[in-house]
């Protein structure tokens, strides 16, 4: 099993906590360093940030927001990075949730499946610089003459820029039951939050049946759930560092009744708590929201160990079949929580899957 570092967006981390973090993970021999975005910085700069600042470890997008751009874009912001990091960037996607996609950036949240489908199909597509001339339920280019405004004008092109990868790899985050069937149909790579160690037929139950469908398995896509991870002299200590993590997951990823994460919780028997987090946290107290966490929650959806008992909660991810574990350094020394996790898991050289 390999080891990631998820470093998020501000203000969780910090620029240069991002930057030497990154570094440190270079240093280490780490497999990869993940950007992500919600609504303030963006994934993009960061990630062309890092690919000068770093040598060999893989950069990726965990994730970018598909309503945020159309999917030439986010190609060529792909290629781009990959040029820049010299053919180490994974591109991870996400469609977030409503709230996000209509409050944000003005999208209409509507056949999530479909857009995502025809997004991936689009991306490969310009990254393979083939001619782009696509015809579907929610995209079409070039844009139809008869569209309102259009001036008629709009030609198949392809993409100036050359990837350094012949296949970029693309990654999905999905927790939703079609979603991560989806994306075991579709995708390299897989970024769930959320994946319970001890249940984890849930989410991977789904995956394997998008996989065969497919025609393929899931050693063929590389399963990298992302887990707040805090080390600290007592348990009841680390969980206070993963807490407010996973209360924002809870709590502000949604509305109520909209809220794939609450969802999974629920499946996972822990409801009550979660609907509880969220109300709080919607209402404004988010130490609130923390609290209502039961423990059994965080145990099955975190890292939070003490010295003694960070390997065994690392290897139930391991035990599980997850090849990369993804992991969001909490705690007041992060970078120590960093050396401890490469040490427990053992630094890897070797590629992901693509």
């Amino acid at each position: 099993m390999r080891l990631g570092l998820f470093l998020a967006y501000w203000p969780w981390f910090t620029p240069q906590e991002q930057v030497d973090l990154a570094v440190l993970g270079d240093e280490l021999g780490l497999d990869s360093i993940w950007i992500s975005e919600a609504w303030g910085q963006d994934a993009v700069s960061v990630l062309g940030l890092l690919a000068g600042k770093t040598e060999r470890i893989g950069l990726g997008s965990g994730l970018m927001q598909i309503p945020a751009r159309q999917p030439t874009a986010t190609a060529m912001a792909a290629a781009s990075l990959d040029v820049l990091s010299d053919g180490r960037f994974r591109l991870g996607l996400g469609l977030s949730g409503p709230q996000v996609s209509e409050g944000w950036y003005g999208t209409a949240f509507k056949r999530p499946l479909g857009r995502t489908r025809e997004y991936v199909e689009i991306v490969r597509m310009v990254l393979a610089r083939r001619t782009v001339a696509y015809d579907g339920a929610e995209w079409t280019l070039p844009l139809p003459a008869e569209a309102p405004g259009a001036t008629g004008l709009g030609r198949p092109l392809k993409l100036l820029a050359k990837p350094v990868q012949q296949r970029i790899p693309i990654y999905l985050g999905a927790i939703g039951p079609k979603a991560v069937e989806q994306t075991g149909a579709l995708a390299d790579g897989w970024l769930p939050f959320l994946l319970n160690p001890d249940d984890p037929d849930v989410l991977l139950d789904p995956l394997r049946r998008g996989a065969a469908g497919a025609g393929r398995t899931i050693d063929q896509i590389d399963v990298a759930p992302v887990v707040p991870t805090a080390i600290a002299d007592t348990v009841e200590e680390a969980r206070a560092h993963v807490r407010p993590w996973l209360a924002f997951y809870l709590g502000a990823m949604g509305a109520k009744g909209k809220n794939f994460y609450v969802d999974l919780a629920a499946s996972y028997g822990h409801g009550d708590a979660a609907r509880r987090c969220q109300e709080l946290f919607l209402d404004g107290d988010r130490a609130g929201a923390a609290a209502a966490l039961d423990d059994e929650l965080l145990d099955i959806s975190t890292i939070a160990a003490t010295p003694d008992t960070l390997a065994e909660r690392v290897r139930r991810y391991e035990a599980i079949g997850a090849d990369t574990l993804v992991v969001v350094p909490g705690g007041p020394d992060k970078a120590a929580t960093v050396r401890a996790l490469a040490e427990v898991v053992g630094a890897s050289a070797a590629p992901a899957a693509s």
